[in-house]
């Protein structure tokens, strides 16, 4: 049984920084891409980035230049560092995550950003 496990939510002002991180656990052979996903209250989930096992990286356009997204290979991690933060950047991060070439999603974690 695979698990990801996201920590790192809270509560920010405007401007502010946050550091997400995800872990996968349970029997995996192979990572392939990692990455975030957040929605927003009365809106659909929507792509943040991305970060392949061949190093390839994707950001959505709204976050580019203000969120990197790296990944630990040894702890099965991968990070989202956040700077700059908007209030419209408040949501739900979900991590997300193709293992052994099944998808996989965390539960999710809250990030609020006031003004």
């Amino acid at each position: 049984q695979v698990q990801l496990v996201e920590s790192g939510g809270g509560l920010v002002q405007a401007g502010g920084s946050l550091r997400l991180s995800c872990a996968a656990s349970g029997s995996i052979f192979s990572i392939n891409t990692m990455g975030w996903y957040r929605q927003a209250p009365g809106k659909q989930r929507e792509f943040v980035a991305a970060l392949g096992s061949n190093g390839r990286v994707n950001y959505a356009d709204s976050v580019k230049g203000r969120f990197t997204i790296s990944r630990d290979n040894t702890k099965k991690t991968v990070y989202l560092q956040m700077n700059s933060l908007k209030p419209e950047d408040t949501a739900v991060y979900y991590c997300n995550g193709l293992i052994d070439l099944s998808n996989y999603w965390g539960q999710g974690t809250q990030v609020t950003v006031s003004s």
